[in-house]
């Protein structure tokens, strides 16, 4: 909204220092700043009144050393994390911009998915929670409206280069010379790590309908975009299980996934990197700074030992802000290295369960891979500390992080 203001200010008032606000750079700052503070303010007080709702975390038993003491913390944290990204964006965002509106809806949607989950497990008594069913059903209608919306909208375009040879002016009369120019296409292509050509497009997976096949590629991408939030979102609610791993590995994630949306939505870093080009993203830049700042802030509260946990209001949110953030900038293929705890983690919880079940029915008795997952609970019960568990996590993290970047360049 001060986007707005300011513009105002500066064509008809002249008022100094309002173009300032015409620079994302400048917007991305202010929006991480505000976030901080709003975390540390608004944390606070918040983190009082749920202790007088008695808003805490009912903890069972699984035999992890000073897990018994986290009972009673509150939870529903995540609201903190929601607050400090929903106000910066508002006030320094282009509220016009198509993809800053897809990830207003889509942190508001999985925000609320997860609210209702820690709602009924807190005030409803009930520890199961939100039924399943009816958590992937919400997912699953996030991803479908970000995948429609990307697919159609008339505003999501990529700049592509069209060269014409064989053009003759009058001062090359006996040459052949080149001429490029760019046009801005609704095309589907993607970013594909390690590849010379970088870019892949989703239809060619339908190249074997014949001609015309360019018109369905929404039936590859949509499922595509459902697929990767369900999985990020999920991946950062299993993650999100000792004090600060899913709030600073989500920083580490947000910091490279904002660097990407500077460069795809700037056409001189972009050309000069052979990155693909996408009008009005570095808008994003604004909300991923927004992003971080609540990750950092709310670390403050919730590193070792927690003082709120954020429940499935905040991890279901960073995962999905995570995998909508990715698939708008088209470097959702990166997910795998830049997710890789949270897909780790996933995996963890899938290779225990399906050799548990496995071998069940093959010997009697199930039998584990793992001492426990998802994977930072089978480091617990090793004896490791959990502060050093998370330590570490984001140590691999951020070397994750600096090796998608160098991907740009490793083709």
């Amino acid at each position: 909204m001060l986007y707005y203001l300011f513009k105002y200010l500066d064509r008809y008032v002249d008022f100094p220092g309002a173009g300032v606000f015409q620079y994302i750079s400048f917007r991305a700052g202010m929006a991480i700043i505000l976030s901080l503070i709003i975390s540390a303010f608004f944390g606070k007080r918040l983190i009082q009144m749920l202790r007088r709702l008695q808003v805490g975390e009912s903890i069972r038993d699984l035999g992890l050393e000073g897990q018994l003491e986290k009972a009673g913390t509150p939870t529903m944290g995540g609201l903190i994390i929601l607050g400090s990204i929903l106000l910066p964006v508002l006030l320094f965002a282009r509220l016009d911009n198509i993809y800053v509106l897809l990830m207003l809806i889509s942190t508001v949607g999985l925000g609320l998915i997860g609210f209702l989950d820690d709602y009924i497990k807190v005030f409803k008594k009930n520890k199961e929670g939100l039924a399943g069913r009816f958590k992937i059903v919400g997912q699953v209608g996030i991803g479908l409206l970000v995948g429609t919306v990307l697919y159609f909208h008339p505003d999501v375009t990529m700049r592509r280069k069209i060269v014409d040879t064989g053009v003759r002016t009058e001062q090359t009369q006996n040459t052949s010379t080149t001429d490029s120019k760019f046009v801005d296409v609704n095309t589907q292509v993607t970013t594909i790590p390690f590849v010379k050509n970088h870019e892949f497009n989703y239809s060619k997976l339908l190249s074997f309908m014949g001609d015309g096949y360019e018109k369905y590629g929404w039936l590859i991408f949509i499922p595509i975009c459902i697929f990767i939030i369900t999985a990020v979102s999920n991946g950062a609610n299993i993650t999100d299980g000792i004090d600060g791993l899913a709030t600073g590995t989500s920083a580490i994630i947000g910091t490279v996934l904002g660097v990407f949306a500077y460069i795809s939505g700037n056409a001189i870093f972009s050309d000069y990197l052979n990155v693909m080009y996408i009008p009005n993203s570095g808008e994003l830049v604004v909300f991923t700074a927004a992003f971080v700042g609540a990750c950092i802030g709310f670390l403050w509260y919730n590193a070792y030992p927690a003082q709120v946990f954020m429940g499935d209001t905040g991890s279901l949110a960073l995962g999905g802000i995570i995998a909508t953030l990715a698939i708008c900038i088209r470097k959702e293929l990166l997910i795998p290295i830049l997710c890789g705890i949270f897909l780790v983690e996933n995996l963890s919880v899938m290779m225990q369960v399906s050799y548990f079940k496995y071998t069940k029915k093959k010997y009697g008795e199930g039998r584990r891979i793992f001492k426990m997952s998802p994977l930072h609970h089978h480091y617990q019960k090793l004896g490791m500390h959990e502060s050093k568990i998370v330590s570490r996590f984001w140590i691999v993290g951020i070397g994750l992080a600096i090796f998608t970047l160098i991907t740009l360049k490793l083709r």
